[in-house]
């Protein structure tokens, strides 16, 4: 009898190796060549006095780590709001909830000019925070606003609004150079401490994400199907958008919005796993870490020896994705 491959334990037994094997090409590759050996060098005999080991150790180790986080962070955000709304639009960039946080730090930019990153971690979380509740707000006035193209709509106009009023205040309080940051997404620029002060608030959102991930599955499957099960939907969706907010806001504390990854990473994990969120959050963790490390590296060659955005390279692909899915989905919701 043929043995049926379990994808899902593939893909967890297999992703260490991918990321492992992304972390060395985002440190190997960048503006500029540094030779195999003095990477090693730089990691077991760091030498201060040397330019090149320290951009290693301080600038592209951790951008890597950083940027396999943030994929990871957003692929999980993105899976769990598909599942819980049954969008299969939604993502924290298109709902606004990326720009929300973006907006935040922002005003404490602005309000709060020498805030601590904890106090910048605090403003992102509070401000994703505000910007899921003004979007599904809008969406439960507006006549059938919870369906997924109306919201992707909703979302997207409250996203902009937010990001407009950023700039505006921005340029109002001169700091448009600083802020501009936070809205193209430079990992180069990421500070190192900021990611030690993220990882409790990390632990917490994907702990909270695996203990719902059952439910979620249940929820993915419709309301009515839910109740009968005896699943308490407001306690799943409250603690969802918990877990969104501490994901979503940590990632755009550390490098600013990036978009379309909580978006594409879910549909490819759903369609390698099947619809089970237990396998789908760590799965989509795993493969959003390695999609947006590649992605980070592939940025440095769209117009090297310049720096390209990573969410251009984002864009190039989530853009085409954003239009067939809409295409071929239309307005209604997944099963």
């Amino acid at each position: 009898m043929r043995k049926i491959v379990n994808v899902p334990l593939l893909i967890l037994w297999f992703s260490p190796i991918f990321i492992v094997l992304t972390l060395l090409l985002s440190v190997l590759y960048g503006a500029k060549e540094i030779e195999w050996n003095t990477i090693v060098h730089a990691f077991f005999s760091f030498d201060p006095n040397n330019v090149d080991h320290q951009i290693v150790r301080y600038s592209r180790l951790p951008r890597a780590i950083g940027a396999l986080l943030i994929g990871a962070f957003l692929a999980i955000s993105g899976a769990i709001m598909q599942g819980v709304t049954r969008n299969y639009l939604a993502s924290p960039s298109i709902m606004g909830v990326s720009d929300g946080s973006a907006f935040a730090i922002t005003c404490c930019m602005i309000f709060v000019p020498h805030a601590s990153s904890m106090d910048m971690i605090l403003y992102s979380l509070i401000g994703s925070a505000v910007a899921v509740g003004i979007v599904f707000g809008f969406a439960s006035l507006v006549p059938n606003g919870m369906a997924p193209v109306q919201m992707a709509i909703i979302g997207t106009v409250i996203g902009t609004f937010l990001s407009s009023i950023s700039a505006a205040m921005a340029s109002y309080f001169q700091i448009s150079q600083d802020i501009s940051f936070w809205y193209n997404a430079r990992l180069h620029q990421l500070d190192p401490q900021l990611i030690k002060w993220t990882i409790p608030f990390a632990v917490l959102g994907i702990v909270l994400a695996l203990v719902i991930s059952r439910k979620i599955t249940i929820l993915s499957l419709g309301k009515e199907v839910a109740v009968g099960l005896g699943i308490k939907t407001n306690l799943v969706k409250g603690t969802a958008a918990v877990t969104v907010v501490i994901l979503t806001g940590i990632s755009v504390s550390l490098v600013g919005t990036i978009g379309f990854v909580g978006l594409i990473v879910p549909h490819m994990t759903r369609f390698l796993v099947g619809m089970d969120y237990r396998w789908i959050i760590p799965c989509a963790g795993m493969i959003g870490a390695v999609f947006l490390g590649l992605a980070d590296v592939m940025s440095r060659f769209l117009n090297h020896p310049f720096e390209t955005p990573i969410g251009v390279v984002t864009a190039l692909i989530g853009v085409p994705f954003f239009l067939y899915l809409i295409r071929n989905k239309g307005g209604g919701s997944h099963a």
